[in-house]
């Protein structure tokens, strides 16, 4: 049995599979924004899972941020309080066995680049749009997370192309400007629609006022300017968006329109398509960790 874990800035949630991937349980609760309560919370997650199937599993691990490979402490979480942490270590001694962490994007590709929207693809670069920004790697099947372990931190790059109204950009919490997930991020278009403070983007792709349309727009063309620089940087087969903002639907024909006004090609035949397993995919792909 497989345990994955995929620890959100807002929910925990636990999946276990079988040996052929079936899912036999999912569960989700609130993270706790501290981290102790995140490790009693995972604790009790995998116990009560455990308890319930009656079987032990492996446990694989999506986290915002990554783990340095020089400290082996997290860095780079928007969930701060993460960030300093042993998280392997004091997990593996909290549930009594080894632990594999990833980036929760890496976790989003590795899943869709093994059974979901991208599927068959010699290359998949997958996006989480939501409350951060980032972007996972999978290159012949396998996750590609770098050298340095930041392989797809694509949120914390510049806004490429900026306009005069955009440049610096907004601060970002990792101490930079401009930064995409400034601009890309849930938070972000919210407060582009309705003001500094907003943090809800849900329902705004079915508004028809000028401000949501307008803010909607900007998205939309910022997004193809970032994701122009992934293409012309790894060129892969397939874009797979998950996340929140994933779900407005005006991204899978606003995006193949405005992307090839930026790629440095005759043509752009780069497929851009939501994840198949929806906000379930991180989850699934902490499973395959194990893999």
């Amino acid at each position: 049995m497989r345990i994955g874990i995929d620890l959100g800035g807002t929910k925990i949630e636990v999946v276990a599979l079988d040996a052929a991937g079936r899912i036999l349980l999912r569960r989700r609760r609130p993270t706790p924004p501290e981290y102790k309560g995140v490790i009693a919370a995972i604790q009790d997650l995998v116990a009560a899972a455990e308890a319930e199937l009656g079987a032990t599993g492996t446990v694989g691990i999506g986290i915002p941020g990554s783990l340095s490979p020089e400290t082996g402490l997290v860095r780079g979480a928007n969930s701060t309080w993460l960030n300093g942490g042993r998280l392997d270590a004091d997990l593996g001694a909290a549930l009594g066995r080894p632990v594999r962490l990833s980036n929760d994007a890496n976790c989003l590709a590795l899943s869709e680049a093994a059974d979901g929207a991208g599927v068959g693809a010699s290359s998949v670069f997958a996006v989480i749009l939501g409350t951060g920004v980032g972007g996972g790697v999978v290159i012949g099947g396998r996750l590609v997370e770098g050298f340095n372990r930041i392989g797809g931190e694509w949120g914390h790059n510049p806004l490429p192309w900026m306009t005069a109204e955009e440049h610096p950009g907004p601060a970002c919490w990792c101490g930079k400007r401009g930064c995409i997930e400034t601009f890309l991020s849930g938070p972000a278009l919210a407060a582009d629609a309705d003001g500094p403070g907003a943090r809800d983007a849900s329902g705004l792709a079915t508004r028809q006022d000028a401000a949501a349309q307008a803010a909607l727009a900007r998205h939309s063309d910022r997004l193809a300017r970032a994701l122009a620089g992934v293409v012309n940087l790894l060129d892969p087969e397939v874009i797979v968006l998950g996340g929140g903002l994933s779900n407005m639907a005006h991204l899978y024909t606003e995006l193949p329109r405005l992307l090839p006004r930026h790629v440095f090609s005759d043509v752009v035949r780069t497929r851009i398509v939501a994840a198949a397993h929806g906000d379930s995919s991180g989850v699934l792909g902490a499973a395959r960790l194990w893999d």
